[in-house]
């Protein structure tokens, strides 16, 4: 890997290899209450177009916990593509710094930052997709779950987004059943549908799309929701509050998935609309561990890109 941009980009193989040496880095540093300095002198440069809790706080932690730095620059100081063009700043940060995690509105963004830069470029999210997220999720099912994901099935309910698009992938490159319900005219993009299509007949995964949420969930072993509106969408928010109530992710929702079924959110939850309280605070819930295991999945990235293993 030289650069980590969609989960649709990796073999299976290659995020197997990204989900245990998560693991194992993992251990370590809850045996031993730090890492083995594996990125000593190493800088990670973070540009932010769009603001985050977990992006932010995760890698931060994660290259300090390596014997890294991590460089923060706000979309005041850099104003990607507007106060210099994307080729120049990834020409130039790439002189600076060992690695480059970028979090964006367009993926178009991300490809022409690699396609210039002298070093790894990661994709901290994009419109298109969000593979720290989906590689992190991946982690937490398989701590919940098993390494066997063949037969079991994640479902995810509400908007057909990036956070879904790296679910789909994810899921269907490791073997992992996968269903999601979306309200008309919110579905996963043709493309992106029809190369989750590609990757489940190579790995045997059952993939469905349904407008029904009971349908979705039915037999789920992991039950997932995003936002309904997300950031950059707002001029839609009133809308989309109309059409989203009836899949909000709610007590009578996961009755109807499997009795030891986990449920998921990569937050910020909005909670009473896609998700209730009790729900995210209940005994299904594994939203903290997976909001952890952010920073861990990202450890693993960043050795990978950084060092290699």
């Amino acid at each position: 890997m030289k650069h980590f941009l969609c989960l649709a980009d990796l073999s299976p193989q290659e995020i197997w290899h990204l989900l245990d040496l998560a693991i194992e880095l993992k251990e370590e540093w809850k045996r031993q209450g730090s890492n083995r300095p594996l990125l000593k002198g190493k800088v990670l440069g973070m540009i932010f177009q769009k603001p985050s809790l977990r992006t932010r706080v995760s890698f931060d932690m994660a290259m300090l916990h390596l014997g890294g730095h991590a460089l923060y620059l706000s979309p005041q100081e850099i104003q990607l593509g507007v106060r210099e063009s994307i080729p120049d700043v990834a020409r130039v940060l790439s002189r600076y710094v060992d690695a480059i995690m970028a979090r964006v509105f367009a993926h178009s963004d991300l490809v022409t930052l690699a396609q210039y830069s002298r070093v790894p470029v990661i994709n901290g999210l994009s419109d298109y997709s969000h593979p720290c997220q989906g590689l992190a999720d991946f982690l937490t099912i398989i701590e919940k779950k098993g390494r066997d994901l063949k037969g079991k099935k994640l479902a995810f309910v509400g908007d057909g987004n990036n956070v879904a698009t790296s679910l789909l992938f994810g899921a269907t490159k490791l073997g992992m059943d996968f269903a999601i319900a979306t309200p008309p005219g919110y579905e996963l993009p043709a493309q992106v549908w029809e190369l989750g299509q590609k990757f489940a007949a190579e790995s045997g995964s059952r993939i469905l799309a349904t407008h029904d949420p009971v349908e979705a969930v039915r037999e789920a072993d992991v039950l997932y929701t995003d936002v309904w509106t997300s950031m950059g969408q707002e001029a839609e928010a009133e809308a989309r509050a109309k059409v989203f109530p009836p899949y909000q992710v709610n007590a009578a929702l996961v009755a109807k998935a499997k009795p030891d079924v986990i449920v998921m959110h990569c937050l910020p939850a909005h909670r009473g609309q896609e998700i209730t309280d009790d729900v995210a605070d209940g005994p299904h819930s594994v939203l903290w561990d997976q909001a952890e295991n952010r920073m861990h999945a990202q450890k693993a990235i960043l050795v990978e890109l950084m060092v290699g293993t």
